[in-house]
């Protein structure tokens, strides 16, 4: 067994450690952290926007429609007066399976027929019931007049040829499916579509603009 002062030697020694450790903490420098600075986001850069289209215009109610604006038009037959027009353009036809969407204007086989505008003929075409017919544009290429069941062209009537006004263009005929002992003229005007498609369009009535009144 040791003796006692060795033993009070290593208490003391090991109490005198305890204290330095302690001093040591309690006094020696401290290293602080460093500070750091706060990220600020850099500001966001704002992209300008693409101006705006400008909106379409408003559509008055009281806006005239295209029919409307038709102009007035020379009758297509020579010798035929305003007053002996009728207005077939809602009648029936083929058993009331499809609308006329045109006026016929009779006249003996052979009578003129004028062009009613000034404009190129779009198309001499001849079809089963309509016969020999002649598409013509207005000038400005917004409208087609049609002219159907002719007996004849005009001579050296061609396509791409520009017309005036109350030029011979064809003759009355009874020609396609029209009744052989009525010779007349079939004559429609259809709005043309942006593709300006001489065999389509949207129909309008001829008769108001051919002078043509409602009894």
């Amino acid at each position: 067994m040791p003796d006692r002062p060795a033993r009070r030697w290593g208490v003391w020694v090991g109490a005198a450690a305890f204290a330095v450790g302690v001093l040591w903490v309690l006094f020696s420098p401290r290293t602080e952290p460093a500070a750091t600075t706060p990220t600020v986001p850099a500001p966001a850069v704002a992209t300008p926007e693409p101006p705006s289209s400008p909106l379409p215009a408003p559509v008055s109610a009281t806006a005239p429609t295209l029919a409307a604006q038709v102009p007035a038009l020379l009758l297509p037959v020579q010798g035929v007066l305003a007053s002996d027009l009728r207005d077939t353009f809602a009648d029936g036809r083929d058993n009331n399976q499809r609308g006329h969407e045109a006026i016929d204007i009779h006249a003996p086989r052979g009578t003129p027929v004028l062009a009613v505008d000034d404009g190129p003929i779009a198309k001499l075409f001849l079809s089963k019931p309509g016969g020999i017919t002649i598409y013509q544009f207005d000038a400005k290429g917004q409208l087609a007049y049609y002219y159907a069941h002719l007996d004849a062209y005009a001579a050296g009537l061609k396509e791409g040829q520009h017309i005036r006004r109350g030029s011979v263009i064809g003759y009355v005929g009874a020609s396609g499916n029209a009744n052989p002992d009525a010779p007349h003229l079939h004559f429609a005007i259809f709005q043309l579509g942006p593709e300006k498609q001489w065999w389509k369009g949207t129909p309008l009535n001829p008769f108001e603009p051919l002078g043509g009144k409602t009894p």
